[in-house]
């Protein structure tokens, strides 16, 4: 008896889908677990298989992507520099993260004195775009508060950040995971138990200006000059890429290298998964070009 034939890739997919891959106008990386995996302060990284060939493909093609990391340790010029060193060729705004974002919002909002709690890599995308930072001590009069990576955090910080809320600014979190992908595991972010306490005391509401906001989609597509629905997202987790995509009817393309594994997104509703799975960015770049 003869053996069945193992599905190809592209069998196992929706050619809806596989078309519309192939035909995004530009594409939105997430960093670690998607291409790349560092250690818990991003050092030491290794690109993922796959990552470096479909980015030089993108790069070939004209095909513009950046990378979106919620991730605020470093300046966007920093993680540019820290992948171009391990084989990337990037353009030099090729990276965003959620104070890039912040700082596109808050400007439309006017606001133009910030409380930080987070490191130079918080601090000077806001800076870039005109606001005065203000530190997290005293009794500040500020019109918001942005809390990204901030391991040094203490109580002091913690008392002027509930001081600048009691007193009016609106609370903002880069990121409210609860982990992201290290490759020793999952690491804790600082973002999300630092916001937790603000809220606990003060009642402010926290509002996420990185993944998996329709913001930081926005931003995206603003630097790549297209609209969200013309992107292709590529991300990990279940929580964040994948939601982000589908707000702002991007393509949702998951991968099983970090936060997601192979059955981590079985369990959502039919309307919240991604529209593609694929093992990783390799298996991606092999659907893309149109090899089964």
């Amino acid at each position: 008896m003869p053996r069945p034939v193992a599905k190809t890739l592209a069998s196992a997919h929706s050619a809806a889908h596989l078309k519309r891959l192939r035909s995004s106008q530009a594409f939105v990386f997430d960093m670690d677990g998607t291409l790349v995996l560092g250690d818990k302060t991003n050092h030491g990284l290794n690109p993922l298989p796959g990552a470096l060939e479909i980015t030089d493909l993108l790069t070939s093609r004209g095909v513009p992507f950046v990378l979106f990391t919620n991730g605020t340790a470093r300046t966007p010029r920093q993680y540019v520099e820290m992948l171009r060193d391990v084989g990337f060729s990037l353009v030099d705004n090729g990276v965003i993260t959620p104070a890039s974002s912040a700082a596109d919002l808050f400007q439309r909002r006017g606001y133009k004195r910030v409380l930080t709690l987070g490191g130079e890599g918080l601090e000077k995308p806001l800076r870039d775009a005109g606001m005065e930072i203000v530190a997290p001590e005293g009794m500040p009069e500020v019109d918001a508060v942005l809390v990204g990576w901030f391991r040094e955090f203490t109580m002091s910080a913690l008392e002027a950040a509930c001081q600048a809320a009691w007193n009016g600014a609106k609370v903002y979190s880069c990121s409210q995971s609860l982990y992201f992908a290290t490759a020793q595991g999952k690491a804790i972010g600082t973002s999300r138990a630092i916001s937790a306490m603000i809220r606990d005391l003060t009642g402010a509401r926290i509002h996420i200006v990185g993944k998996p906001s329709l913001e930081a989609l926005r931003c995206a597509a603003l630097r790549l000059g297209v609209r969200t629905k013309e992107l292709a997202v590529v991300g990990d987790d279940p929580s964040l890429e994948v939601p982000m995509a589908l707000r702002g009817g991007a393509l949702a393309v998951a991968v099983n290298t970090g936060i997601g594994a192979a059955d981590s997104f079985a369990h959502l509703p039919g309307k919240q998964r991604p529209h593609l799975i694929v093992h990783n960015v390799g298996e991606l770049l092999s659907l893309y070009k149109g090899q089964s």
